[in-house]
């Protein structure tokens, strides 16, 4: 009787035996696939621009081989694959988790480099709103200020122009709808904005000239003309300043020594793209 019992109870023993052999011997079973099989599978994915599927095998092989050189590299790719999917904000955790991580890797200048690109690739027209933008102008001056020997840099403050300069139209698409509705001392705060912090951007003379506007609606005569000759002394050739010209008869005093605008100097934009465009 008791052998008819055993029996049972050691065929069930060794069937879970070998069922747990099998699973230990699986071929399939992702620690099983070599480190170099797992990377290479994802990068040929990415190759073949099946970037969903490349992100999810380079975090594979993040989770199989949490301490292996292979992982570092495959964390970068992950973001690399997901900037390539469109997926900006997946693409921006996996930057982060590897620059939180690496912080002096030799590719932490592109960890970042990429990063900005995943918000400046996302900034919409002037008329919205403007984080996507400022998260832009951040990422991109970490790049110029941390890594300044590094080949992304010049890129980067290439693009650091074009924000700025798209930052600066969004305060005068502001300031001027101020001004159309004859909200002058509000309109007069945009404009004195793009003069004071976005002195190198393409907005400048316009902006002073809006100035010039507001200050003579206001009645503060003095002001207006400060700023014709501000705007006189660095752009002399602009239409703007015949415009100013013209609404201060003529009457436009000397430059002021505490002029908000330094002399116009060629910026990366003006020295690249302005002279294609």
């Amino acid at each position: 009787m008791k052998k008819r019992l055993f029996l049972p109870f050691l065929l069930c023993l060794l069937l879970a035996a070998s069922g747990c052999a099998a699973k230990k011997k699986d071929p399939n079973a992702v620690n099983n696939i070599p480190v170099e099989k797992l990377y290479n599978s994802a990068a040929f994915k990415l190759d073949k621009g099946e970037y969903a599927d490349a992100a999810k095998g380079f975090d594979e092989v993040d989770r199989a081989y949490p301490y292996s050189q292979w992982a570092t590299r495959a964390q970068l790719m992950a973001g690399y694959a997901q900037y390539k999917n469109l997926k900006y904000d997946e693409a921006i955790l996996a930057l982060d988790h590897f620059i939180e991580l690496h912080p002096g890797d030799e590719n932490a200048p592109y960890a970042y480099y990429l990063k900005g690109l995943c918000y400046y690739e996302q900034i919409s027209d002037v008329g919205r709103d403007q984080k996507m933008t400022e998260q832009a102008l951040d990422t991109l001056q970490q790049v110029v200020q941390r890594f300044p020997d590094s080949k992304y840099a010049k890129d980067a403050a290439l693009k650091i122009d074009l924000t700025r300069d798209h930052l600066a139209g969004k305060e005068m698409e502001v300031g001027r709808y101020y001004l159309d509705r004859k909200q002058y001392q509000a309109a007069v705060n945009r404009f004195e904005k793009v003069v004071t912090q976005y002195q190198t951007t393409t907005h400048v003379p316009e902006a002073l000239e809006r100035l010039v506007e507001s200050y003579l609606a206001l009645g503060i005569v003095e002001e207006a003309r400060k700023n014709a000759a501000i705007l006189g002394h660095n752009y002399p050739s602009s239409s703007w300043y015949k415009d100013a010209f013209r609404l201060l008869g003529g009457k436009i005093g000397p430059v002021p020594a505490d002029s908000k605008v330094a002399p116009q100097k060629p910026t990366l934009y003006d020295k690249t793209l302005g002279k294609i465009f």
